[in-house]
């Protein structure tokens, strides 16, 4: 929620006044935005705002929060446009009296020190031309055709990730699509609306075609991406991380799940991962040096087991948290995981629901990927890499029979972890997935 004041009272006096003409500031919409991204504005400038209406999305670093004025006026300046960015307390549009003289307070903001909004990168600095040689003369092959002109200023196609998808997966020629998001970019919307879109374009090849330097486009990241980088950077780099793997026979656990979702409807079926985040969650509470986070002079350890659940969503991945999933049952877990996972891809959680967690579960075996390792979330001291349940032959009791085999990999924070506890704690995590009546206990 943004509030808009008269710049001239006192911190113990503020109160909503529309007497004249003020800044709207960036507010602080989640516990580690810094700074956030004008998704839309949903007033124009010369609209009327009424008190606690909401006047703009912004992408925070994990949602899109909206942004509602404390005070009743009219919107008189936008500054920070939609697909822009702003730091927290910049000045993003202006709020007064309609038909109010607002240009001295235009005029003070302007001559402030401009801050850093990403644009549009700049096109690379062409190389230097190569050396000329000599060739045999050559036929001028006729260029081929030029794209049409790109909605944005700059010549450039700029199109949102989910609509690139969606023309890839239709068909459609992007040249020839109006776009009508911010700058002229391409969102989903305008695939949508072409009813099943245009058929692949067609072209004619020679081999004594040449061509130039292939096209391209460039698109400015989310805030999302933004801080996905920076926190992933922050990981790599300081924290000593170590990494354990070990492979679990699934076929109890494969078995225990068709019996629970026989007696089940649809909205209460359990997963095979809802058992692997209650069997960690179980696990988490016997092994406290693995459910626990390094301070600077100390070690944090949690009573409860609260488990990230990484969901990718489209700008990037988000993990929702099962708050004190060691005392929960498999089905509160899988309703409360599709409820988040639900609210995550429409970018609807809450801060609270997105932090705070205690340990992380990234599951890829949904996308056939048997093995991979995955990057700790600070401040957590673990988290697990869950690939796809494959059946192998085995050798039991000297012979060969078939099991469902998935490879799960720990990576460690070795200031908490050292390498006998992380075995220990999947040692047990394994014994629960093939024994799953120990997760009970």
């Amino acid at each position: 929620m943004i509030g808009v004041w008269r710049d001239d009272l006192s911190a113990a006096h503020r109160l909503p006044l529309n007497l004249m003409a003020n800044k709207i500031l960036m507010p602080k919409l989640s516990p580690t935005m810094e700074e956030g991204q004008i998704s839309r504005w949903l007033k124009k400038e010369g609209d009327a705002i009424d008190a606690n209406e909401t006047i703009a999305e912004v992408d925070t670093d994990k949602a899109t929060m909206e942004m509602t004025s404390l005070e009743a006026g009219t919107l008189l300046k936008i500054i920070v446009g939609a697909g822009s960015n702003a730091k927290l307390g910049q000045v993003i549009g202006i709020i007064g009296k309609k038909g109010e003289d607002f240009s001295a307070l235009l005029a003070s903001i302007e001559a402030a020190p401009a801050a850093s909004t990403p644009a549009e990168k700049p096109a690379p600095t062409p190389a230097p031309a190569a050396k000329a040689v000599s060739l045999p003369p050559m036929p001028k092959p006729a260029p081929p055709p030029p794209p049409a002109a790109a909605p944005a200023s700059t010549g450039r196609m700029v199109v949102s990730p989910i609509a690139a998808k969606m023309a890839a997966e239709k068909g459609v020629d992007l040249r020839g699509v109006r776009g009508t998001g911010p700058g002229g970019r391409i969102i989903k919307r305008d695939i949508e609306n072409l009813n099943g879109g245009t058929s692949k374009p067609s072209y004619s090849y020679t081999p004594s075609t040449v061509y130039g330097a292939s096209a391209f486009r460039e698109e400015g990241t989310s805030k999302m991406r933004q801080v996905i980088a920076q926190r992933l950077a922050e990981s790599i780099g300081p924290i000593p991380t170590f990494y354990l793997t070990v492979e679990i026979e699934m076929d109890a656990v494969l078995g225990l799940r068709k019996k629970l979702n026989e007696g089940l409807n649809d909205a209460q079926k359990v997963s095979v991962n809802d058992i692997v985040i209650k069997a960690a969650a179980s696990a988490l509470v016997k092994h406290p040096w693995v459910n626990a986070s390094y301070r600077d002079s100390s070690v944090r350890f949690y009573e409860d087991a609260d488990v990230g659940v990484a969901v990718a969503i489209e700008d990037g991945l988000i993990t929702p948290v099962v708050r004190s999933a060691n005392k929960k049952s498999f089905v509160e877990i899988a309703q409360e995981v599709k409820a988040l996972a639900s609210k995550a891809r429409e970018r609807k959680l809450q801060p609270e629901e997105y932090t705070g967690a205690t340990f992380s579960i990234s599951n890829l075996g949904m996308f056939g990927i048997k093995e991979f390792t995955a990057i700790i979330n600070p401040p957590e001291a673990a988290i697990i890499a869950v690939g796809g349940a494959e059946q192998v032959p085995v050798v039991r009791n000297g012979e060969i029979t078939i099991r469902s085999v998935m490879n799960v990999t720990m990576s460690c924070d070795h200031r908490v972890i050292d390498g006998a506890t992380g075995a220990k704690f999947l040692q047990t995590f394994k014994d629960m997935l093939e024994h799953p009546a120990l997760i009970l206990i």
